[in-house]
């Protein structure tokens, strides 16, 4: 039904190497090696580079001038072959361009004078659909676990700052002895159809005429079907019967899994909650198809490398068996 390898960030296949990230002495010998690859990401830009056969991560050799703008640990992400692969903070550096206008994603490449120009720092939203497998998947990795770094830096039993360990997957709490690991918070995406048509909405603050799937976080003591249940009903008042899995992908932005569900519509009328949605509305597979295309008048679809749009491509194509 649903192709893992074309979801954004889901089909990476590097070896984590867990079982080397309690070896504080072997990650360090990796670290001293000329041939490991480190990734530098600065607030949560991953570094990339302009190549004429596309975008790629760009990954430095320890000793770079540039990975001296950080005091932090580096993460392990885990082994190309026999060479370590790592993540690295440079946040510290205060780069000289201005933040772009606050939208979905920042548009300013920022470039370290150390670097060549072919090479920045690119917010992930604008660089995802156009990495490989790996490189999404690897970005995704750095970003989630440096963003977990670097909003939890204080334990949350008793408040003392915590430090990093087993290889940056963990950190512990001196004053109390606890350990913390990075959090992934699981969110429902809804294709809730009914006969030939999709529910979609949109968020207030989205590019002009973008619509998307439903979505919303679940909460403590909630099945994946509940929670397709109550996020439909709550935006849009729409009644779900049967829930059906289809795909997931981790989501960096910051720390969440998107879990994509087909959902069977029970009821077709909207009664919108406009604290979360600015528009729900039913269009045709038809329709769906033309906005795909880059042709509807008023309907552009989810962001490329968005698991909504993999959902509604799959949908549109005959992909996703319909309920009996």
């Amino acid at each position: 039904m649903i192709d893992e390898a074309a979801i954004t960030f889901a089909a990476g296949a590097r070896d984590r190497a867990d079982r080397l990230r309690a070896d504080d002495a072997a990650l360090a010998a990796m670290l001293r090696v000329p041939g490991a690859f480190i990734l530098p990401l600065w607030r949560g830009k991953p570094l990339v580079a302009e190549e004429p056969e596309g975008l790629r991560l760009a990954w430095l050799s320890p000793g770079a001038p540039l990975l001296a703008e950080s005091a932090e640990a580096p993460v392990f992400l885990g082994l190309s072959g026999d060479q370590g692969c790592f993540a690295l903070d440079v946040s510290a550096w205060q780069a000289p361009e201005a933040p772009s206008p606050a939208g979905l994603a920042d548009r300013t490449v920022n470039r370290h004078p150390s670097l060549p120009p072919h090479m920045g720092f690119m917010d992930l939203r604008l660089a995802m659909a156009r990495l490989d497998a790996q490189d999404a998947a690897d970005a995704a990795t750095a970003k989630g676990v440096l963003e977990w770094r670097r909003t939890h830096r204080f334990c949350a039993r008793c408040g003392a700052p915590t430090r990093p360990e087993h290889g940056g997957w963990r950190t512990v709490c001196d004053g109390c002895g606890a350990r913390h690991f990075p959090r992934t918070d699981p969110v429902t995406i809804m294709l809730v159809t009914r006969g030939e048509r999709v529910l979609l909405g949109r968020q207030p603050f989205w590019p002009e005429g973008m619509y998307s799937l439903l979505a919303g976080f679940m909460e403590p003591g909630e099945s994946i079907e509940a929670a397709v249940r109550r996020e439909t009903m709550e935006e849009t008042g729409v009644r779900v019967g049967r829930v059906r899995y289809l795909a997931s992908q981790p989501w960096p932005f910051p720390s969440s899994l998107m879990i994509g569900c087909a959902a069977e519509a029970l009821s077709a009328r909207i009664t919108l909650d406009e604290q979360e949605l600015e528009e729900a509305l039913w269009i045709t597979r038809a329709e769906a198809a033309q906005a795909l295309a880059g042709r509807h008048p008023r309907i552009a679809p989810a962001r490329p490398g968005a698991i909504a749009r993999s959902l509604i491509e799959a949908w549109v194509e005959g992909r996703v068996p319909p309920f009996e």
